[in-house]
């Protein structure tokens, strides 16, 4: 296990707001690139506020701010005066990658368009998000994940029960995944870059993403074939495939694929042996056609006893399952430590986060630190684009830069 980074050296602009653009920022940091947010003075990227929303659960730290900014260095400069616009071309000058969700018709008025930026700086990896991709008549329709990676790609009526209207998205479920394909993008076009020298310019969209993550549905739907809405646990298309309520008030959650392997440890696991024999389960076809029947039979077994017992059975007998967490019990699920999907941090307030959902062999990242305050890094960031003493201190008794 190496201390170096495989991103050490790169240096990232993050012009970009709220949460999908930025967490690919993040990961970026992660694994060693000092990454830059630009920010507009005053309040900075919105997403520092969104731990006020009613969606989003109340804590004394702001650990959505925290999440999505984490050891990142903050300038804050307000892009629509020339001279602020004058310093972000030096910072573009020696950076590797920037970053942007910014509205279409927002980065003409910038100059933050591909062409202007790589004029400057032809080795620069430009990686553009947004909501609904970067042609079309909805490209300049604002998007965020609710509407254009959930509603529009068909994910959200995909899993609704028959009967029942749409549910609603939990804030950045879109997001998070989202930001995992422009990282891709970008990785990609470093590894180009390595070979021609030359930058280039990457993109993705949370349309795109919605229509990949509900893969199976969209591409039948692509060949003209549909499945009618989930019926109700209740009427279950395989009661092998199903929920059940357990004697401590736990969801237990049965996934079994193979039944010819795992049908006759179910029927040992509820001391049911004769159920081998009855025609109504005979084969995989009579188990589905008499679901309904079997789901019976199997929620007045599995409320009989607890959570616990019903999982040591399953855990031995390889059958996939799992208890439907609720998010409370997250803090204690020490899977997810060992699977380095939770991480201790440096962050006051906020002993836990969450990791980025890989890993690297040879490579540990970067201790999660506290995501900056507004313009926190604003002169030493100056200093490093060349600008003098004299220069910062213009921007900043003129407004352009705090």
């Amino acid at each position: 296990m190496t201390t170096r980074l495989p991103l050490e050296g790169l240096r990232v602009l993050d012009v970009s707001s709220f949460i999908a653009a930025p967490a690919a920022a993040v990961i970026l940091g992660d694994y060693g690139a000092d990454v830059i947010k630009v920010e507009p003075p005053g309040e900075g990227d919105p997403h520092r506020g969104n731990i006020n929303l009613t969606s989003f659960p109340k804590a004394e730290v702001n650990y959505p701010w925290h999440l999505d900014a984490r050891n990142k260095r903050s300038i804050a400069l307000d892009l629509k005066r020339p001279e602020a616009r004058a310093a972000l071309d030096r910072l573009i000058d020696k950076a590797d990658i920037l970053i942007t969700n910014y509205p279409f018709p927002v980065r003409a008025r910038l100059r933050l368009g591909y062409e202007e930026v790589s004029a400057r700086n032809p080795r620069l990896i430009y990686a553009s998000f947004s909501g609904y991709g970067e042609e079309g008549s909805d490209k300049d329709q604002p998007g965020y994940d609710s509407n254009a990676y959930f509603a529009r790609s068909g994910l959200l009526d995909a899993i609704r029960h028959e009967g029942q209207p749409p549910g609603f998205a939990l804030p950045a479920q879109g997001d998070r995944p989202s930001a995992m394909a422009l990282l891709s993008a970008i990785l990609l076009a470093l590894i180009d870059r390595g070979r021609t020298g030359k930058g280039t310019w990457v993109a993705s969209n949370l349309l795109a993403n919605g229509l990949w993550s509900n893969g199976v549905y969209a591409q039948a739907a692509l060949v003209g074939s549909y499945l009618e809405n989930r019926p109700p646990r209740e009427r279950p298309r395989s009661a092998l495939a199903n929920i059940y309520l357990t004697s401590d008030d736990r969801w237990l959650q049965i996934n079994v694929t193979n039944e010819t392997r795992d049908w006759p440890a179910i029927l040992e696991m509820i001391e049911r042996p004769d159920l081998a024999v009855d025609p109504r389960f005979a084969e995989r076809k009579d188990r589905h056609a008499n679901a309904p029947v079997l789901r019976e039979i199997l929620d007045g077994i599995i409320a009989t006893r607890p959570f616990a017992h019903w999982n040591r059975f399953l855990k031995a007998r390889a059958i996939p399952h799992s208890r439907i967490n609720r998010l409370q019990d997250i803090s204690d699920d020490a899977q997810a430590v060992s699977a380095r999907a939770v991480v201790e941090t440096d962050i006051p307030g906020m002993p836990r986060t969450l990791a980025a959902p890989f890993q690297l062999g040879h490579a540990e990242p970067r201790r999660p630190g506290p995501g900056p305050t507004l313009g926190q890094h604003t002169d030493v960031i100056l200093r490093e684009a060349g600008l003098s003493e004299n220069e910062i201190a213009a921007l900043k008794a003129g407004g352009a830069a705090a």
